[in-house]
């Protein structure tokens, strides 16, 4: 039987290695949903903690983390920090140095 989006999402969320980040839209394009950016937050927002899930790798395309501040920001900000994963002045990832890229 083939997996749902959400079990898709759930699946490459778990994928990401230490020290690196994807998007939402890249995890939604690689489940079959180029479209389904939002679906993803929602995915990581109804499972994060059921499935374990390394949520604080997941940023939007500008490289910026999109949760507010003091809603999550500094908390996620913190957990890639720890992960050595740097921000700039802008406080945007380098996507070409961090972004994941799986084989």
């Amino acid at each position: 039987m083939e997996k749902t989006f959400h079990e898709r999402i759930i699946e490459l969320v778990g994928r990401i290695p230490e020290g690196r980040v994807a998007t939402y839209g890249q995890l939604a394009a690689m489940a079959g949903n180029p479209r389904g950016a939002r679906q993803v937050a929602r995915v990581l927002h109804a499972s994060s903690d059921k499935e374990k899930l390394p949520w604080h790798r997941v940023i939007n395309a500008r490289g910026r983390i999109s949760l507010p501040r003091m809603a999550g920001f500094e908390l996620q900000k913190a957990l890639l920090e720890d992960e050595g994963v740097t921000f700039g002045n802008d406080e945007a990832v380098d996507l070409v140095k961090f972004r994941w890229s799986p084989r």
